[in-house]
């Protein structure tokens, strides 16, 4: 797969109302968008993908996994200058977000095998699986379903499980009921969908739109879409074997996160046998708004998962 060249240039860092270092919209001021392609998982449908090559043909395969309501550039282009520059990076739309394969239903087994397949399509062996908050889900899912075929895992603002609290329970019942509702049109929704997908993004932006191009980014997920699921990981739960996982694994926390509580995040680290724990001072969306402060602590981990390898 080929890919135009990315000029990246210095961020554009702008203080928030606390004093805190918050990128601009321009965020990692990168006056190319990569440009990848749609690509074929056989049997399971076709998915947009970028892919990277590192700075040397034996360099490690991180495979990035986003998060819910975004898309794999929009969740993770911040993150790339730096990464590419060690490690061959791959990037995609998982199930249902961005230019993702569109289903009849929306399951987390299924987003874990799909993470195999691009990797069995591009000839990556062993990658890295490296998850945002649902993909951090998705990675723990592929560590323990093929696990012959991850080389190790990094997690980052995700959690084992999600219903613990009286509020949280509530909550995704809530979306539960409201996914059901939706239920049978899923199918025929995805359809129309499919058919309204906006156009795959440009290789190049003007310095300046970079904030157009994430407002369609994010628009490329639909509501129905993400209610349905949000109900299915409020269901997730690794509690049972994620003591089992024997991959190089480690773990980037979000200390100020709303979205996630920090003491589960903890908890998660401490059962997986042998995994690094970092620190980030940021909160749930610090993949983007806070990358000043979540990309170091991410590359750290990263690397102390493939020194491991």
């Amino acid at each position: 797969m080929t890919n135009s060249g990315v000029d990246y240039q210095a961020q554009d860092v702008a203080g928030d109302k606390r004093g805190r270092r918050r990128l601009s919209p321009r965020i990692a001021r990168l006056t190319e968008v990569p440009q990848g392609s749609m690509v074929e998982l056989p049997g399971r449908g076709s998915t947009y993908v970028v892919d990277l090559p590192g700075p040397s043909a034996d360099s490690p395969t991180v495979v990035l996994l986003h998060g819910m309501a975004t898309t794999a550039m929009l969740n993770w282009f911040p993150s790339l200058r730096e990464l590419n520059e060690r490690y061959r990076v791959v990037l995609f739309d998982q199930r249902w977000h961005g230019h993702g394969i569109r289903s009849e239903r929306f399951i987390l087994d299924d987003l874990a095998d799909d993470a195999i397949a691009v990797c069995e399509v591009l000839g990556v062996e062993r990658p890295i699986l490296a998850g945002y908050s649902m993909g951090g889900v998705v990675a723990q899912l592929a560590a323990h379903r093929q696990p012959d075929k991850v080389g190790g895992i990094v997690l980052a603002a995700t959690t084992y499980r999600f219903q613990e609290t009286r509020r949280e329970r509530a909550f995704h019942k809530s979306w539960g009921v409201l996914a059901a509702s939706f239920a049978e049109l899923s199918l025929r929704r995805a359809e129309l969908h499919k058919q309204k997908l906006p156009l795959l993004p440009e290789s190049s932006w003007p310095v300046g739109r970079m904030d157009r191009w994430a407002m369609s980014e994010m628009r490329s997920t639909s509501g129905w879409a993400l209610a349905q699921a949000l109900a299915v990981l409020g269901q997730f739960d690794s509690s049972e074997w994620l003591p089992t996982l024997k991959v190089p694994a480690a773990v980037v926390i979000t200390t100020r996160d709303r979205a996630l509580p920090v003491f589960r995040q903890l908890e998660m680290a401490k059962a997986i046998p042998g995994a690094e724990i970092f620190l980030a001072k940021a909160g749930h969306a610090a993949c983007a708004l806070e990358a000043d402060v979540f990309v170091p602590v991410f590359l750290e981990a990263v690397q102390s998962v493939a020194g491991r390898l």
